[in-house]
């Protein structure tokens, strides 16, 4: 195929956040969420994995039972339950208890029901 490009596990991003990023967290960019491979200042352009299995942060005191949706909280950086105002990153792949820092999550937008 001469129109291929690539797999699509990473995409190049362009960094959003004033202060940057450091590889492991998550980052949103418009309706695209991956996982930073590298660390970047803001703007700079890094590799970010679309697709996978990561441990990342959630939100502090939250339980999260496996195979539960999990949503990306922009303003705070973090994995949470909550789906109001924030967007949906894919299914917890382990249970997390209120004391972790971090939930496995499987990145997967699986649609919420109606939408």
């Amino acid at each position: 195929m001469r129109n291929y490009v690539q797999p699509g596990n990473s995409l190049a991003i362009a960094v959003p956040y004033a202060g940057g990023i450091l590889s492991g967290q998550g980052v949103l960019v418009g309706a695209l969420f991956g996982v930073a491979a590298i660390d970047g200042a803001q703007n700079a352009i890094i590799e970010a994995a679309t697709q996978g299995v990561f441990d990342i942060t959630k939100e502090p005191a939250l339980a999260i039972t496996a195979g539960a949706r999990v949503f990306w909280d922009n303003t705070n950086r973090r994995i949470t339950t909550t789906a109001t105002g924030n967007f949906q990153v894919g299914i917890a792949s382990l249970a997390a208890l209120a004391a972790d820092t971090t939930v496995r999550v499987w990145l997967n937008r699986v649609p919420a029901v109606g939408t």
